[in-house]
């Protein structure tokens, strides 16, 4: 996947089948569903991919216990169904994750069982494991940190867990793949309509030489997420909201607050939300939260609220209590919740199904949806493109289709940290080999090599220091500090593989500093 490559693919193409605005899940999905179903595609991202909301989930794959709670089972066994497609598609990403729910009361034990049996049930053949109620003394043998001050029993249940910007990166790769042209840095900066307000193409921009192209299709797809108001203000003459964000934050700490394989689930914590703690990259991510956020931003900002409930709640339910001082990294992410038609809702009553809309002009717009979900909102999406009459009809083909890089891998294989890349793990290897120097370690206390950062540049169309140890490389999310500390080596391998000079290396070090600002407390900025 080379971005020049990608480049000559948009200016010897006159006409597109689709174009697609944004490369988050439900962008990269769709451009993964409509190039694999035969139709000319291509997606613009106007930073990089899954530069926003894509690569700040809570790293889960899951059905949803809380919508079960609520309720709302039509997307409770639409994500069951897609949790096990990924599992199977993307096998080097997706694990199986056992959760434990401490139980703090006798009912507890019995109450969330029966749940989870439902919800192992609504699985069907793609169930992940059974739940079942275990002892206080299994409980804490499995959750060795646990608070076991008035800890009376626990339920096991299974999800999936994985790795959502390495699954936006092989979605894109696989894109390519089928024929797709995806850029990233190219950013819409208008729509291109008929003489009947048809909308008939867009107009764009790229952000690394400047030049202005006029793309002409037939179904054009807004996928921009929480930037979904900034598009629609493009395309309507009324102004209506049509997305509301709502800010989650995590907290990362070091594997010694919760040195498990399980992850803990806390099902009800002060303000009645869902509270997890999941090993991730050798790491415990501990989140979320549920804010409504007035302005959406590219680089989200964790409010001193949050930081507070999530540290509060942690150490209420870890015998370990972790400190502003042990977070290594906190990262805030903003979901693109669908507006309520009623104004005045809270976030948790803002409904997580996705939405399409078609508006007068033609222009088909995706509003929420979550990771687990985006292959069928992507199959939803094109599916309404045809039914519009905007493309001639064909089958999609992404239920059983594998994912670059897709391979199932053992406990074994994950103790590398190379098993993200799964397929691709003997190329880089091959690289260290030809290229000895890049078996150097990217930071002193983590394992990742030069030879991912060159990946990354090479294949992985990474243009920046943030994409690469943001978004290819997961530094910046599991340890800001070390990251900050890397961005030097990482900016001289960029200008020296991408032939950019001094003034660039000084100015883009200075650009990842600020941005890595945000992942640290405010006190250890």
């Amino acid at each position: 996947m080379k971005r020049s490559e990608q480049l000559s693919k948009l200016k010897n193409t006159e006409q597109w089948d689709v174009i697609i605005i944004g490369g988050g899940a439900s962008g990269l999905g769709t451009a993964l569903d409509a190039a694999s179903r035969g139709y000319k595609t291509i997606l613009l991202e106007a930073v990089d991919f899954a530069k926003g909301t894509s690569s700040r989930s809570t790293k889960l794959v899951h059905g949803g216990v809380r919508y079960l709670e609520q309720g709302n089972i039509h997307l409770v066994i639409e994500a069951l169904k897609e949790r096990g497609l990924l599992a199977k598609n993307a096998g080097h990403l997706v694990k199986n994750q056992s959760f434990v729910i401490p139980n703090y009361n006798w009912w507890g034990g019995l109450f969330y069982t029966t749940g989870l049996t439902i919800y192992d049930l609504l699985a069907g053949r793609l169930s992940l494991g059974r739940s079942k109620y275990i002892s206080k003394k299994k409980t804490i043998e499995m959750l060795p940190t646990v608070e076991e001050k008035g800890l009376v029993n626990g339920v096991i249940y299974h999800d999936g867990q994985f790795d959502d910007s390495r699954l936006a990166i092989n979605l894109a790769q696989t894109a390519v793949e089928k024929g797709a042209c995806l850029l990233n840095y190219s950013k819409v900066v208008n729509l291109l309509k008929d003489d009947k307000n048809q909308i008939i193409g867009v107009e764009a921009i790229d952000h690394e030489t400047g030049d202005h192209y006029k793309i002409k299709g037939a179904a054009i797809i807004n996928a921009t997420g929480v930037f979904t108001n900034a598009i629609m203000k493009l395309n309507d003459t009324v102004y209506k909201k049509y997305i509301v964000p709502s800010q989650g934050i995590h907290l990362v700490f070091d594997k010694s607050f919760l040195p498990s394989d399980h992850a803990l689930m806390i099902p009800k914590t002060s303000d009645g939300r869902v509270l997890f703690a999941v090993p991730w990259h050798n790491r415990i991510v501990v989140g979320t939260t549920d804010t409504l956020i007035r302005k959406h931003s590219l680089e989200p900002i964790a409010l001193e609220s949050e930081i507070e409930f999530v540290l509060e709640n942690a150490q209420r339910f870890l015998a370990k209590k972790p400190t502003r001082a042990d977070v290594l990294s906190v990262f805030a992410g903003l979901r693109p919740l669908a507006a309520p038609e009623e104004e005045g809702k809270s976030t948790k009553e803002v409904s997580r199904s996705h939405k399409i809309i078609v508006s007068e002009t033609g222009l088909i717009t995706i509003t929420g949806g979550k990771w687990t979900t985006y292959r069928k909102i992507a199959e939803d999406i094109i599916n309404k493109a045809i039914k519009k009459g905007k493309l001639p009809n064909k089958p999609c083909v992404t239920e059983h289709l594998s994912i670059h890089g897709n391979k199932p891998t053992t406990t074994l294989e994950r103790m590398n940290h190379l098993y993200i890349y799964g397929s691709d793990v003997p190329e880089i290897l091959e690289l260290q080999k030809n290229e000895p120097e890049l078996k150097e370690k990217l930071h002193l206390d983590h394992e990742f090599t030069m030879a991912e950062v060159v990946w990354a540049i090479r294949y992985e169309m990474a243009r920046t220091v943030d994409d690469i140890l943001a978004r290819r490389v997961r530094l910046l999310f599991l340890d800001a500090r070390a990251a900050i500390e890397s961005s030097e080596k990482v900016a001289r391998v960029l200008a020296k593989e991408l032939g950019h000079d001094e003034a660039w290396i000084h100015k883009e070090i200075l650009n990842f500093k600020g941005i890595s600002k945000g992942f640290l407390l405010k006190e250890f900025q």
